[in-house]
């Protein structure tokens, strides 16, 4: 045999081999190698003993967390605690305007620079506006909040951080004045993809009734972070998740693998979406063992 007859005959069969291959080799199996944690799922127990809380999370095996404030700590010693405990965090909130409360918050419009410096003494890559006040839920409201968006957005962008927006369900609620579009899509529509991304709550995605997927496939890309939280029609929370719905609605949060929510089917689709971070929130749980539970989940989930 000469060598040009040996080179195809050579890839002959290597065409026919890969063509002989079942279907199923070609279908990887994937899973979340840092599964995190948006501490405001601990935030009593953080308020109480910030050191410890900090610690009991990264025993139970998380990776990553997202802060929700930091309880009178300075980013130097909100560093040292994560360095310690062998934990990064990737993101934080921060309200788009300061809370009408005692105390300082730091906020978006009005303590950029500081929380963009605090950001990259922490080794954050994004910054997060939690939410929407129930007042400013009009068509002004999101028109207003749309151009905060895209400035906050671009100034971060030039300091290498990436602002993201993180819904509940009230952005799934019809308001007039948007040009016949949910909330959630106006922002969408209206907010520079450079300057904007969006962190999907999965759970309240669900219970506004919109299907997470579908947003994944018109908009590739957009949702670099997901809150994962589960949703049990069976029960109820006190107020009925008024807050984050917009009205009282029957069914309580569950900790993840324990609700009715398909996680396998919204993972399969994580790099359309472009998911980097999966941030585990429970905004009831009553101990660790809660976030315990759906690391526990989500460590031995395939998809």
């Amino acid at each position: 045999m000469n060598r040009r007859t040996f080179i195809e005959t050579s890839i002959a069969t290597a065409i026919v081999t890969a063509a002989a291959k079942p279907s199923w080799a070609a279908a990887a199996v994937h899973h979340i190698d840092r599964v995190g944690l948006q501490l405001y799922t601990v935030r009593s127990l953080m308020k109480q003993d910030f050191e410890g809380t900090i610690a009991g999370v990264a025993k139970i095996g998380y990776k990553e967390v997202e802060f929700a404030g930091y309880f009178g700590k300075t980013p130097k010693e909100v560093r040292a605690v994560l360095d310690s405990n062998g934990l990064t965090s990737p993101s934080a909130h921060h309200p788009m305007q300061p809370p009408n409360t005692a105390g300082k918050t730091l906020a978006l419009e009005t303590n950029l620079q500081e929380i963009i410096d605090g950001a990259n003494i922490i080794g954050q890559k994004f910054l997060v506006c939690p939410y929407l006040d129930a007042k400013s839920r009009t068509a002004d409201g999101y028109k207003l909040l749309a151009e905060s968006c895209n400035k906050v957005g671009e100034v971060t962008r030039k300091a290498g951080i990436q602002f993201a927006y993180h819904n509940h369900s009230f952005e799934f609620e019809k308001v007039d004045g948007l040009d016949g579009k949910l909330p959630f899509d106006y922002l969408l529509a209206q907010t520079d993809p450079k300057f904007v991304k969006i962190e999907m709550d999965l759970c309240w995605i669900t219970v506004g009734g919109q299907d997470p997927i579908a947003y994944f496939n018109k908009y590739p890309g957009r949702f670099p972070l997901v809150h994962v939280k589960d949703w049990s029609k069976e029960g109820s929370d006190p107020g009925g998740n008024e807050g984050a719905v917009g009205h009282v609605v029957a069914g309580r949060i569950a900790n993840v693998g324990s609700g009715s929510i398909d996680w396998k089917n919204i993972f399969a689709h994580s790099s359309e979406a472009g998911i980097e971070h999966y941030f585990v929130e429970n905004d009831e749980a009553k101990s660790l063992d809660d976030p315990k539970a759906s690391y526990e989940y989500l460590a031995k989930l395939q998809f």
